[in-house]
């Protein structure tokens, strides 16, 4: 079952100079490596005569290791990507890509100061920048009568769930939506109040 978590709701910026380099730091959402790799694309298209494009993303869930990557981009293994992808898992927030520019000033940063200057600008934004939870819904299906879609209705309200459609007949057919963290809740209650007359089957998670 899909838990909520941290999603970053919209674009960050940061640029700083170190030692006549510049760094610029963009932090955007991304739902998958597809998304991030396509704002990567963006940001070497406006700044084509950037030196280097250092990247870090997280696609998913903040806990899933194997929808994130990294790169160096040609600085010195270790220098860039993986300082930045840290920085980024230490946020727990996930959905996200954040790409360093870096217009070189022709003064070498040395190992360390690379990596103090791909993390800094993601130092910077990570701890204010906006961000809202996502969560995952179950939908289910149920047919009942006009009595128990009153009682259906009554206990929606009290979890936070929704009526997405209601088709009424001789009996009533209705798509229901239930948060997954209500889910057990819902149907415990589905059984207690209605003494088992009224199955919700499932047909789809969203979000």
């Amino acid at each position: 079952m899909n838990k909520p978590y941290l999603i970053l709701e919209q674009p960050v910026f940061f640029q700083e100079e170190i030692k006549k380099s510049r760094f610029l730091t963009f932090i955007h959402p991304a739902k998958g490596k597809e998304a991030a790799m396509q704002f990567l694309s963006e940001i070497k298209i406006l700044h084509k005569d950037a030196r280097h494009h250092c990247w870090a993303y997280i696609g998913g869930s903040p806990k899933d290791s194997v929808n994130m990557g990294c790169s160096d981009d040609g600085e010195p293994k270790g220098t860039a990507g993986k300082p930045m992808l840290a920085v980024l898992q230490g946020t727990e927030v996930g959905e996200m890509v954040a790409v360093v520019v870096r217009y070189s000033g022709g003064i070498k940063l040395g190992t360390g100061g690379l990596v103090r200057a791909y993390s800094n600008g993601l130092q910077q934004l990570c701890p204010t920048m906006p961000k809202t939870e996502k969560r995952f819904f179950q939908q289910f299906q149920l047919q009942c009568d006009y009595a128990q879609m009153a009682t259906i209705e009554s206990l929606l309200s009290s979890i936070s769930g929704r009526i997405i459609n209601v088709d009424y007949q001789q009996t009533i057919e209705a798509f229901i939506e239930v948060d997954n963290e209500q889910v057990v809740l819902f149907k415990e209650k589905l059984q207690s109040l209605l003494q088992g007359q009224v199955i919700a089957k499932k047909i789809n998670t969203s979000i």
